[in-house]
Parts: C-alpha cells; sequence; structure tokens
C-alpha cells in the first residue's frame, strides 16, 4: 500500500481553495487539517467537499496536536509566510508557500538555511514553471532555433484582482521573470522600474519594468491590474524568428519565423512561416503539487521551483522596488 502524506492546508482564499482541491484529489496526499481564520470560507469548503472528517479551525497553534502531521501548505497573505513558515519547519514540517516566498531577500535567505538545517523540503508554488508550455518554451530557446536572441516582452494586465497587501509589481511580475529566467537559463544582473498609484496610496496600479541579462539581453514587462484589456502574452524575439507564450490563446505556445534579408540598402522579409507548438495540456497547478508530493516521498528537492529559486525571484523583486521607489534609477543585483 502506497503511504500518504498528511498535508494542512493554511488559507483558503482565492488561490488556496485551489491547492485544497488538487491535494484532496492527490492519491498519495491526505488533507487531514484545514486552517482558515474565516469560519465562513471553513464552513463553505467543507460543505463543498464533504470535509467531514477534516480538522476545520482558525487556529493555526493546533496543528501542532496533530498526529502524524507531515507537512503544511501555506496560502495566505505574503506578510505573513516568514512567521508561519518558520514556525512549521520548527515544528518538523515540509512546506509549500504560495509565492513570494517572503516580501524580504534576507527572510527567504534564513528559511532556505532553517530547511536545510531541519532536512525538510520548501517549495514555492511558481506555477508557470510547471505549464507545460514553459517547459517547451525553454527547449525551444536554447536549441538556438531563433537565432541569435535580441530581446524579450511580456504584458500582464486585468481588471482585478487589486491585492492590498502588495502592489501590482510584487502580485504580478513573478510569473514574467520566471519564465523569463528559465527560458534564457540566467538571472538578470540590472532591473529598473517604474509605475503609477492610482488605487491606493504606496501601493503601485502600473509598473513598467526593464530587466537586463549577463549577456546583454533585455526583457521588459507591463504589468496592470486596473486594465480591462486582459493580457497574458510573452515573447522572446530572436535574429531568425519569435516565441510566443499567449495564456490566453487556445494554443498557448506559437513559434514565429521571420528574418531579414539585406538586398543593397533595403531589408526584405524572408522565410516567414508561423508555427503552433501542440502541447498537451495538464493543470499546470496539478504537477506543482504531486512535485510537492514527491519531493517528499523520495526526499528529493524540486530543482525548478525550490525555496532558494524563490529567494532568488524575492531578490529581484525587492531591487525593482528600490528602483520604483527611486523613480527608476537602475539596480545592480549580485550574482
Amino acid at each position: 500500500m502506497t503511504k500518504k502524506i498528511k498535508i494542512a492546508v493554511v488559507g483558503i482564499g482565492r488561490w488556496g481553495v485551489h491547492l485544497l482541491r488538487n491535494f484532496l484529489q492527490h492519491p498519495t496526499a491526505l488533507v487531514v487539517a484545514v486552517v482558515d481564520p474565516n469560519p465562513e470560507r471553513l464552513a463553505a469548503v467543507k460543505q463543498q467537499y464533504k470535509l467531514d472528517d477534516v480538522l476545520l479551525t482558525t487556529e493555526w497553534q493546533a496543528l501542532k496536536q496533530l498526529t502524524g502531521l507531515e507537512a503544511v501548505v501555506i496560502a495566505t497573505p505574503a506578510s505573513t509566510h516568514y512567521s508561519l513558515i518558520t514556525d512549521a519547519l520548527c515544528w518538523g514540517y515540509h512546506v509549500l508557500a504560495e509565492k513570494p516566498l517572503t516580501l524580504d531577500p534576507a527572510n527567504s535567505w534564513e528559511l532556505c538555511q532553517l530547511a536545510e538545517k531541519q532536512h525538510l523540503h520548501l517549495m514555492v508554488d511558481h506555477t508557470y514553471l510547471f505549464h507545460l508550455a514553459v517547459e517547451r518554451g525553454q527547449t525551444v530557446v536554447q536549441s538556438g532555433q531563433l537565432g541569435d536572441l535580441r530581446y524579450g516582452y511580456a504584458t500582464r494586465t486585468n481588471l482585478g484582482p487589486v491585492r492590498q497587501d502588495v502592489d501590482a509589481l510584487w502580485d504580478l511580475a513573478i510569473h514574467d521573470i520566471a519564465i523569463f529566467n528559465t527560458w534564457l537559463e540566467q538571472k538578470p544582473v540590472k532591473v529598473q522600474a517604474t509605475g503609477s498609484v492610482w488605487l491606493q496610496k504606496e501601493l503601485a496600479d502600473l509598473v513598467w519594468i526593464t530587466l537586463t541579462y549577463p549577456d546583454g539581453f533585455q526583457a521588459y514587462i507591463h504589468l496592470c491590474w486596473l486594465n480591462p484589456d486582459k493580457q497574458r502574452r510573452l515573447g522572446v524575439v530572436g535574429s531568425s524568428g519569435s516565441l510566443i507564450f499567449d495564456e490566453m490563446s487556445q494554443s498557448p505556445l506559437t513559434l514565429i519565423n521571420g528574418e531579414f534579408e539585406q538586398r543593397g540598402n533595403q531589408f526584405i522579409p524572408v522565410n516567414q512561416n508561423q508555427q503552433v507548438l501542440e502541447i498537451n495540456y495538464t493543470e499546470p497547478l496539478g504537477r506543482m503539487c504531486d512535485r510537492f508530493i514527491t519531493s517528499i516521498l523520495t526526499d528529493t528537492p524540486s530543482v525548478i521551483s525550490s525555496g532558494w529559486v524563490g529567494t532568488q525571484l524575492v531578490q529581484i523583486l525587492a531591487a525593482l522596488t528600490a528602483s520604483l521607489n527611486q523613480g527608476g534609477e537602475p539596480i545592480f543585483i549580485d550574482p
């Protein structure tokens, strides 16, 4: 009989309910507790998922009384992550945390060190890194099919949801930064950000980002949560073509070939064609949850979404915040 990992889900808001659903469906996970400060939410999920044999509590400390609990899934506001993850690791539980890992690179680094000291797995829910289109895209970019890489761009906009704990930069940018880092197999060495505030004091609603990578490649990102034109689009442009990941499209990954041939003083487009790269869709969140369970069962950390990867992304976001607060001044990031 296959062992089942006993799990507690902490926070069942907009994203936490999706994590709960996936772990309830997982064949080797056993959800034994759900924690949320809102009794009405607890009652709602109890009815929806028939959680008659699951501890439903508003008290975080109640988890210490559970026999055999092995892992905690934390989907609470980012400002609470550091203290909750610290507690969970000290109590001996593996941790899967919603992104971002924390709001401070030093705190994230400390949590990674604590997890290693406790011989526990700390993983961050960077869901896009488990999207098959992102995996396929990394293969295409690294294969050289695009020629010499020139620049990248991404747009992530929608009319809400508007967060009250972090700005649009911390809410949205982490997805596209993670994808660019994965496709390029590099991390930026210089970042810049500018933005505008309309809805809430000191929380930027619109942010423009520039990422500069070690080889000179630059990526430009547009983020906004009050734009009714919903877009989830990212591209990498090379000398021979472009690769587009458009989450809003039924065929999300497209390779668009095309380059210039110089004739005299004219540049003529040639070799133009478009190819949809077929992806056998599997829910990325489900794949991420499965990887967390596998990490525990096999004692193998997740290379693509470990706590250290989450810490690297928090470091980049912190540098972007510094640039945003300084009106777009470039901030250099240590390798």
